[in-house]
């Protein structure tokens, strides 16, 4: 594989790791952050830019995806891609673990 597919590898892993927040809290018809409020990132957007946001962010995940050719063939793609997920998941928690609580 090129480098680029290794770098959609990371960035499917990290859209999609993105999706589950936004997504969640959307559906579940409560106000979260999200680059569309106001100030972005910090103040709180409504449930449907969330459901909104959340399904982009899946969308754009699963074209990476493909795009990385990740697959259970190629082992380095999973460990890429899982790497996106959790370095996501990491930076997500340690940036919305004030914000939804205040």
């Amino acid at each position: 594989m090129k480098w680029y597919n290794y770098v959609a590898c990371f960035f499917a892993g990290a859209f999609i790791a993105n999706t589950v927040p936004h997504f969640i809290h959307g559906v579940s018809g409560d106000f979260f952050p999200s680059p569309f409020s106001n100030p972005p990132g910090k103040g709180l957007s409504s449930p449907m830019i969330n459901t909104l946001w959340g399904l982009l962010n899946l969308i754009i995940g699963y074209l990476l995806f493909r795009a990385g050719k990740i697959s259970s063939a190629r082992k380095w793609s999973l460990v890429v891609f899982f790497e996106g997920i959790i370095l996501m998941s990491i930076m997500l928690s340690a940036t919305f673990i004030d914000k939804v609580h205040q």
